[in-house]
């Protein structure tokens, strides 16, 4: 199957589609990868709210890692492009990652939110060079991992300058 302009058909063809496409925020006509960041803010608040301990926070972020790797692989395949723009669970968990580091509070909330766009839009280096040469499930999510920890570093500084 190979289609550019997956719809809700392709969506609910299969759990990986559903996933990677971010239970349908990466549909959105416009801006999906802003979208489905958005969706990052209740799956943080659903690990909070399951997962007590910053060690189990992070074991169920590893494995909504592991779930993208396996659900954006299969749907790029399925699409024929590797990193679809409509795929976003890259984008969900890489921003789940980050507010994991991020005070509390709308601002810092904000904060976060804009530099891990900023981030994965721009790809600095080593983020361009994983979105170009890792073309698997496990490229697609590791680009947005990288844009994530820059996104922490400028969090985590500006928290100390304050």
């Amino acid at each position: 199957m190979t289609t550019l302009r997956p719809d809700f058909k392709f969506l609910f063809a299969h759990p990986a589609h559903l996933i990677a496409f971010g239970f349908g925020s990466g549909l959105a006509p416009k801006a999906p990868g802003t979208v489905g960041t958005l969706l990052g803010l209740p799956l943080f608040g659903l690990i909070v709210a399951v997962a007590p301990g910053l060690t189990n926070r992070i074991i169920m972020l590893t494995a909504a890692f592991l779930v993208g790797v396996w659900a954006c692989g299969r749907t790029g395949r399925a699409l024929g492009v590797a990193d679809h723009g409509g795929m976003v669970w890259d984008e969900i968990v890489a921003y789940a990652l980050v507010l994991l580091f991020t005070p509390s509070g709308w601002l810092w909330i904000a904060l976060a939110f804009a530099l891990f766009r900023l981030f994965d839009i721009l790809k600095p280096w080593p983020i361009r060079y994983a979105d170009t040469h890792l073309k698997t499930g496990f490229g697609v999510m590791f680009d947005d991992l990288l844009a994530a920890g820059y996104a922490i570093a400028v969090i985590k500084g500006v928290q100390w300058l304050v």
